[in-house]
């Protein structure tokens, strides 16, 4: 039965005068603590005449809050999130400022410093009891789900008295690998489970089981192919195309609105969430509509496509801005400790963390964190259809802590608690919704390549060329002896000289995945064209300890896996010299790297890093101890987690196997919930396999120059899912 009206505002005002009371209990409190916090004349007041005074601070204070902040938030989006998390303090305290100067009398008074510590208090305390009341006010809450489902059927045209079907949510726990996962979900010496509300839908609910990655086991590839149906010619993270002399990188906005203008192209159609979806905290869109802090977009600057209007959503409550600022600073602080306390127990191994990386590693853990689970929230109360939303926290943290490490268990714990609270939104949706968890990569644990060995791969590489390496990397002993395999090779005992620019090798790193190419040379280098041109260069890198296996082209046998003493493995004529150097990598591995091979993007040379199958250990060779991008480990194991009402992804006994493949399970269990089919586009032009022809990347290119300018600052607000890095130095950390 429906509430009288008088008794719907009655309540209302009820709350607004119990969160103005508290704000103002709030102000008196820190104004006894805080000597530089008054809320009285010179020369004394009646604590009535004080009370009054709190009063009218805090109810100025609440105003502002209400009117001003949001206009704030708007006018300040083109800033970084990172710029803008700093700032709320300030702004906050400013307002504070504001409201105490029209106190009459001026008897509100406080020094700039500790009006930021005020403000930020009397936030948080409101935003808690207003939180409270709410929730305990059941008949307020369900008022407003069924404004949002009235909106929601009025944007649909659908009939209000029609059941609905169920709607589907997909979250991806980026870079939590199947084992991991199980791990987090066995209780351990007594104590509950890292993960316990997931623990407790597996088996009853919920099942789980792993997948097969492509050789790229990346989010660029993975992502492009759960979303969009195709991941051809993604060779890796980050790779050098001849034809137009650049590097893609698939955390850069215009690679991705690239890639997925490609994949449309090839596939068809604009991706999984094409018909009522929303794409959150995404490389790509899906297809969706509502979009907030998706990287293929982020360059653009439309009223229907802005970038960052997830973070005006939230950040328009100041509640919202003052506690995710205050967990932003608390997880610097966290970063801070954790890497001391790794330096002086002498952990090994171990990467640095110092520089940008802990507000790199706050952003990731608290701002997108908060910024996307509230975005998620608000399309379950709006009744969408289809989300996919992905959670970067875990994948930054482990791969500088390392894939179990207790930092890394610690952020698992906090997704836990994000799921289990877009579950209980869910609980009060407009219609059921099915939670589908997945991810789209392992890591795998291992000291970096030049950690190991003392060079990194370019220096390694610049050695078996015979080009000059720094001094350091000359005196290790694989720095030596590529030195000296080259000079003898080429007749050059003398100390060479720097060859010319359109000589060097471009050498790019995707975690423990090497890619190589020779710019000066058109089309794809053959593997006899590299040994006329360096005889030396792979047996050096085939033979290194730390290399697992090599792809190159034979101008007669195709493509070609070389090994350590001359073992070889013919992909396409599958012949086998010696032992196949993929052996080790598991079921799959063979196929997985013949896809590859022939992308018309591949590199001259392709390095996956040796693999040690009793540690399950890898060698990065970029800055990480818990890496992925190639072949080896739990690197290329994700999970796919769905309720028990749908079908099982594939046959019993078959194992799912490539991105590609997990997008047509999604879009098949679309379809079990009633949800709308994907529509396919229109005169969709043809893309050859050595050409773009039909696909301007240019055009993409050209819109999105503007939000290059955004990409230097790091990390860049839309780019969500990795910090900016550099694309040539392969020991940038993504």
């Amino acid at each position: 039965m429906q509430k009288p009206r008088w008794k719907t505002v009655g309540g209302a005002l009820l709350r607004v005068t119990a969160v103005w009371a508290v704000s103002t209990l709030t102000m008196l409190a820190l104004a006894g603590i805080l000597p530089d916090f008054r809320l009285q004349a010179a020369d004394g007041d009646s604590a009535t005449r004080i009370a009054i005074t709190a009063a009218s601070g805090a109810g100025a204070f609440g105003v502002l809050s209400a009117l001003v902040w949001p206009l704030l938030v708007r006018a300040l989006l083109l800033m970084p999130a990172l710029v803008l998390g700093l700032l709320v303090f300030v702004l906050n305290g400013s307002m504070l400022l504001i409201a105490l100067s029209l106190i009459p009398d001026g008897r509100g008074a406080v020094e700039p410093e500790t009006a930021v510590v005020v403000a930020a208090v009397m936030s948080a305390a409101s935003s808690a009891t207003s939180t409270f009341l709410t929730v305990r006010d059941d008949g307020a809450y369900r008022r407003r789900l069924a404004r949002l489902a009235d909106r929601q059927r009025r944007l649909s045209g659908e009939d209000g008295g029609r059941a609905r079907p169920p709607g589907t949510v997909f979250l991806q726990l980026d870079g939590v690998g199947h084992a991991v996962l199980r791990d987090a979900l066995r209780p351990r010496d007594n104590r509950p489970p890292v993960m316990e509300t997931v623990a407790a839908w597996v088996g009853g609910t919920h099942t789980v089981t792993p997948w097969r990655t492509d050789w790229s086991s990346q989010t660029g590839a993975s992502q492009l192919g759960i979303l969009h149906g195709s991941n051809e010619d993604v060779p890796a993270f980050r790779w050098y195309e001849k034809k137009s002399g650049e590097v893609m990188v698939s955390n850069r906005p215009t690679s991705a609105a690239v890639l997925q203008r490609r994949a449309a192209a090839r596939t068809g159609h604009d991706g999984l969430l094409t018909v009522d979806g929303a794409s959150r905290g995404n490389l790509f869109t899906g297809g969706a509509d509502e979009l907030a802090l998706v990287l293929s977009v982020a360059a653009r600057r439309s009223k229907r496509n802005r970038s960052r209007s997830g973070y005006f959503a939230y950040f328009s409550d100041p509640a919202n801005a003052t506690r995710t600022a205050a967990s932003f600073v608390a997880e610097v602080c966290r970063e801070i400790c954790q890497s001391t306390r790794a330096k002086l127990r002498r952990e090994s191994p171990r990467v640095g963390r110092g520089g940008l990386y802990p507000f790199i590693r706050a952003f990731a853990t608290v701002v997108e964190r908060d910024v996307v689970v509230a975005a998620v929230s608000g399309d379950i109360l709006s009744g969408r259809t289809a989300i996919y939303a992905d959670l970067v926290a875990y994948d930054e943290v482990a791969h500088h802590s390392g894939p179990r490490s207790r930092d890394a268990q610690q952020v698992l714990a906090r997704l836990d608690r994000s799921i289990a609270l877009i579950a209980k939104v869910a609980e009060r949706a407009p219609r059921d919704y099915r939670i589908v968890l997945l991810s789209d990569h392992g890591q795998s644990p291992g000291a970096t390549f030049a950690g190991a060995y003392g060079l990194t791969l370019e220096d390694l590489v610049r050695a078996g060329c015979g080009l000059p390496v720094p001094k350091a990397v000359g005196r290790t002993a694989s720095g030596a002896e590529a030195r000296e395999a080259a000079r003898a090779a080429l007749h050059r005992p003398e100390k060479d000289e720097e060859g010319p620019e359109g000589a060097r090798p471009v050498v790019l790193a995707s975690g423990n995945l090497g890619l190589i190419s020779f710019p000066d040379v058109p089309g794809r280098m053959s593997r006899e064209a590299i040994d006329r041109r360096h005889p030396a260069l792979l047996h050096t890198l085939a033979n290194h300890p730390g290399v697992g296996f090599l792809l190159v082209r034979s101008e007669t046998e195709g493509a070609v896996v070389l090994g350590a003493n001359g073992a070889e493995h013919h992909l396409d004529t599958h012949r086998v010299i010696k032992e196949s150097p993929l052996a080790v990598f598991g079921p799959g591995a063979a196929e997985a790297v013949r896809r590859t091979a022939h992308f018309r993007n591949t590199p001259d040379i392709m390095v996956n890093s040796a693999y040690d199958a009793a540690t399950g250990e890898v060698h990065a060779f970029e800055e990480q101890i818990g890496s992925h991008g190639g072949l080896g480990g739990e690197q290329g194991h994700p999970f796919l987690l769905w309720p028990v009402q749908l079908s099982a992804p594939v046959a019993a006994g078959e194992e799912l196997v490539g991105a590609e493949r997990v997008h047509t399970v999604l879009r098949r269990w679309l379809r079990e919930a009633d949800g709308p089919e994907v529509p396919e586009v229109s005169e969709v032009p043809e893309v050859s396999a050595e050409t773009d022809e039909g696909v301007s990347d240019e055009q993409v290119v050209s819109d999105g120059a503007q939000g290059l300018a955004q990409e230097s600052r790091i990390p860049s607000p839309t780019a969500v899912p990795f910090p900016v890095a550099d694309p040539v130095l392969p020991d940038k950390a993504r």
